[in-house]
């Protein structure tokens, strides 16, 4: 698995979701099949402008078939089918310390 940080520096919701972008594509490229995306949950407490755009991006990647599946961090636990469908795939992600933790500031991308 790759992670990915996109809240580093602190950048724009646009220099984040083009740095998504080239994560992705190079994240293919080399093979790599899960990709752990650091978004942040924003400093308002409300869920940042960054988590929403990544969010939106990813489903938008999965209607056009670019990715298989995306799981929110909030998400990512055994109650949810999207995170059951992704550790049947990849059971490592099982061991990951996010899962079934809650963490809204995370989202897993399996490609």
């Amino acid at each position: 698995m790759t992670i990915v940080n996109l809240e580093a520096g602190m950048p724009t919701v646009e220099v984040a979701r083009a740095r998504l972008s080239q994560s992705l594509r190079t994240a293919r490229a080399c093979g790599t099949r899960v990709v752990k995306v650091i978004h942040g949950y924003g400093s308002t407490g409300k869920g940042g402008a960054i988590r929403s755009a990544v969010r939106r991006d990813l489903e938008e990647r999965r209607r056009q078939g670019q990715i298989r599946l995306f799981v929110p961090g909030d998400e990512f636990s055994p109650f949810y089918e999207d995170a059951r469908q992704a550790v049947c795939l990849f059971p490592e992600l099982a061991k990951d310390r996010d899962y079934a933790r809650t963490n809204q500031g995370i989202t897993i991308v399996v490609l």
